[in-house]
């Protein structure tokens, strides 16, 4: 049977950082005015919207590179867990039309973040 989990590693990584950089690159190019109005309408600052950046542009980035692996992981952790919080509250127990989980990719980013997190980066990485 083949088995290598460094390789496992580096497509967990590499699903994870690159499926969640489009959402990055999207707010690049399309600002983040909905993020900025769900935190005003939550009562805290907008300016805090700015920290999408460091959650889908840099985080991924890093997982992608293996660099600094686990605190990029941590730090999409956080991201999903304030996006879950501010967007996606209501959508906790309920189904999407198909039947699946509404918050199934959410909960993707979530979930495999925080594998990454105690599983570490394996060997295929940049050396931080």
């Amino acid at each position: 049977m083949l088995e290598n989990a460094d390789l496992g590693k580096l497509i967990v990584r590499l699903t994870l950082g690159g499926l969640l950089l489009f959402h990055g690159i999207s707010k690049l190019f399309n600002g983040i005015g909905f993020i900025e109005s769900q935190l005003v309408s939550h009562g805290l600052p907008a300016v805090l919207a700015y920290g999408v950046y460091i959650g889908e542009v840099i985080a991924p980035l890093m997982l992608i590179l293996g660099y600094q692996t686990k605190i990029g992981a941590l730090i999409v952790v956080v991201n999903m867990v304030v996006a879950i919080a501010l967007v996606h509250a209501n959508q906790l127990m309920s189904l999407s039309g198909n039947g699946g989980w509404a918050l199934e990719l959410q909960g993707f980013f979530l979930f495999i973040a925080l594998a990454v997190v105690f599983l570490g980066p394996g060997r295929y990485k940049l050396h931080s």
